[in-house]
């Protein structure tokens, strides 16, 4: 039996006069993959920014497992520590990595699960305990993404890819209950990318939910268990790949297609 992780309602969001995106709903169910595309400025990464609470949608309701994470009646009232707790039900790997420079790999990924820990009223006085199960973590997330001989490197000195698969292994660290993923490719060689899509088929395979915008469309078509197509801040289509991408229904996406596949 399918069980919704994300619902998304009628979502909406502008800058000014400028409509970004408007009525978006779809739903994500917990363990399968959704693959977002489209041309580039049709709002697949505002509405990335929305769901982590980088941006701040106009209108609309964010749930996540039934809990209403966002509704305009009342998200005012919402304090900054609160939206930093809501932000953690969402992992965000970056198009442009985003890696702390002065920082080696391993302490990228460990750094913000420890300012996290802070907050436990036990930290001070488990201090050791704690610190020690956040390294013992970042090194198995880190091995997981094929970097443990990586670990006392700086984002200087790793490839494209590298540096990617520890924004992966970073973004893993939190636990997030859904993983996006905005172009994580877009930045990389071509002979680099195939590197990040194996891991994150690993993730896949693995059950991990996600939610990934991308311009891979053989990829979304093997990994993606769902497909939506966006078009001008409008959802134009969505279903299992083997539709949307293989055999679309609607003008605009075959459209697209045409022109991304040519």
């Amino acid at each position: 039996m399918k069980n919704t992780i994300l619902e998304v309602r009628s979502l909406a969001k502008s800058f000014g006069k400028v409509k970004v995106f408007e009525d978006i709903s779809f739903s994500l169910d917990k363990g399968s993959v959704m693959a977002l595309i489209g041309a580039s400025g049709s709002g697949k990464t505002t509405l990335l920014r929305c769901l982590n609470f980088l941006e701040i949608p106009d209108r609309g309701q964010i749930l996540v497992n039934g809990e209403c994470l966002y509704d305009v009646e009342d998200f005012s009232t919402h304090h900054e520590r609160d939206i930093r707790h809501k932000r953690l039900h969402f992992g965000l790997v970056f198009q442009n990595f985003n890696l702390f420079p002065q920082y080696t790999a391993l302490r990228n990924v460990t750094l913000a699960c420890e300012l996290l820990a802070t907050e436990d009223p036990d930290y001070r006085m488990n201090r050791s305990r704690i610190i020690s199960d956040i390294n013992s973590r970042a090194r198995n997330l880190l091995d997981q993404v094929g970097l443990s001989d990586k670990l006392e490197s700086y984002p200087h000195q790793l490839s494209g890819g590298q540096q990617q698969r520890v924004a992966i292994a970073r973004a893993l660290a939190m636990n997030p209950d859904i993983l996006c993923f905005d172009e994580p490719t877009s930045a990389l060689d071509p002979e680099l990318t195939g590197e990040v899509l194996k891991v994150i088929k690993g993730l896949a395979d693995m059950h991990t939910t996600m939610l990934i915008v991308t311009h891979e469309m053989s990829f979304a078509r093997d990994v993606a268990d769902n497909v939506i197509f966006m078009d001008s801040g409008s959802i134009v289509e969505q279903g299992p790949p083997s539709q949307v991408i293989s055999n679309p229904k609607e003008a605009r996406t075959r459209q697209f297609l045409d022109r991304y596949l040519e």
